[in-house]
């Protein structure tokens, strides 16, 4: 998950931050809370984890507040959690959605950059998800806009005036799919981009040109201009075949030539859920579920550097 750079004021000694996934919290507490916590199930909260080392308080205890907004995907709660050297609690709770007895279900959360507003991808619709745009300071709704079907991960660009939403389509048949571009002063969809099959883990490079999303049912890594808000290049992650792709993004029936072919015995994809540039914009890591391993990419020569296996 993407660790980072939309930070929010300190207010009352607090400290906040925005990435996307089910919560956007602060600091190095994202590696540890992000990853455990991407549907809203936060990982103070699992029974099953193992207790703090007894030495934890020589460790050095938080020595300021954080405040970290989770979403709850299964109850359609927003939460505001403050964590600091008094512990932690819930500061602040809302519920979010249209209809009572129906969920919407939020998926992905985002700080805007001057800390004034929290978006939320809802992914459950009639058939389609939204973008939800709330006031940090008092969780006020702002604004809503429908995009397409299970919009999942986002991120806001560092203007702070453009969201990046992937069209995740969980439901029915595998076709191509879309990333949503949202103009949030506003709320209005400016561009639908058409991509790949279950699009997920939309990110940006650090000076907000290049948007990354992974295909899940492509083994793709489709890399989109941020000014021209279209599909720049292409690059193939399965294992032993990686290359970069041209032609029309997933072909005519959403698979490239090389995923009509039947399996061989052993074979093994990519299936990547999530691409994260690095902080230099010149190298990016794709997360492939079915090869247990990170693919990393050179984005210069947009080749493959290496696999980093991950057990």
């Amino acid at each position: 998950m993407r660790r980072g750079s939309a930070r929010l004021r300190p207010r009352r000694g607090a400290a906040r931050l925005g990435l996307s996934g089910g919560v956007a919290l602060s600091g190095t507490l994202a590696l540890l809370a992000g990853a455990c916590a991407s549907t809203g199930h936060a990982a103070a909260a699992t029974p099953d984890l193992p207790a703090p080392a007894a030495d934890s308080a020589s460790r050095g205890a938080p020595d300021r507040d954080y405040l970290v907004f989770v979403a709850s995907e299964g109850n359609d709660r927003i939460s505001l959690v403050r964590y600091g050297p008094h512990g932690i609690a819930v500061e602040r709770e809302q519920k979010i959605g249209t209809n009572p007895t129906e969920l919407v279900g939020p998926h992905g959360l985002y700080v805007s950059p001057d800390g004034r507003w929290l978006y939320v991808s809802t992914a459950h619709g009639t058939p389609n998800g939204a973008l939800w745009k709330f006031s940090t300071e008092t969780g006020e709704q702002a604004g809503r806009v429908q995009l397409g079907r299970f919009p999942a991960t986002l991120q806001v660009a560092p203007g702070g005036h453009y969201a990046w939403v992937v069209n995740f389509n969980l439901y029915g048949a595998m076709v191509p799919s879309s990333v949503s571009v949202v103009y949030t002063d506003d709320m209005v969809e400016v561009r639908r981009i058409p991509t790949c099959v279950m699009p997920h883990g939309s990110r940006l490079s650090p000076d907000g040109r290049r948007q990354y999303s992974a295909c899940m049912m492509n083994d793709e890594l489709v890399e989109i201009d941020a000014d021209s808000m279209a599909v720049a290049r292409r690059f193939y992650l399965k294992p032993g075949a990686e290359h970069a792709l041209n032609g029309p993004v997933g072909g005519a029936t959403g698979h490239d030539v090389h995923d009509m072919a039947p399996p061989k015995p052993g074979d093994v994809g990519c299936s990547p859920t999530w691409a994260q540039p690095s902080t230099d914009g010149r190298t990016l890591w794709v997360a492939c579920n079915k090869a247990n391993d990170i693919a990393e990419i050179d984005l210069g020569s947009w080749t493959l550097r290496r696999r980093i296996p991950a057990g």
